[in-house]
């Protein structure tokens, strides 16, 4: 009975059940569901993607960047800089989650 619930234990550590399965978005994916939309983060800051090409972010202040969609990864740049970092946008049905580069993510979902 103990071998039992020790292989139930496993299982459920290795697959959880209520896991989200994230999908990656291609690139008309990625402009049909941030054009014109709004997104909130978990800290309560928030992001504007502009149809011109122009982002608002707020997290307590404006600030005005620009984005767009390059090699099918939402990419953005912020003044004074005008370097463009990039990022692969995924979907779990619900929110939306930004994955850099270097591994490091941001969670959104819909605000308007």
């Amino acid at each position: 009975m103990r071998h039992i619930a020790l292989m139930i234990a496993v299982s459920l550590a290795v697959s959880p059940l209520s896991a989200a399965e994230w999908r990656v978005l291609n690139a008309e994916d990625v402009q049909a569901a941030l054009e014109g939309r709004k997104l909130t983060y978990g800290s309560g800051a928030w992001q504007e993607f502009r149809a011109s090409g122009r982002t608002l972010y707020n997290a307590g202040h404006d600030s005005w960047g620009s984005w767009g969609v390059r090699d099918g990864k939402y990419c953005s740049t912020w003044p004074p800089s005008d370097l463009w970092a990039c990022f692969v946008l995924e979907s779990d049905g619900e929110a939306f989650r930004f994955v850099g580069e270097s591994g490091d993510i941001t969670i959104g979902r819909y605000s308007d």
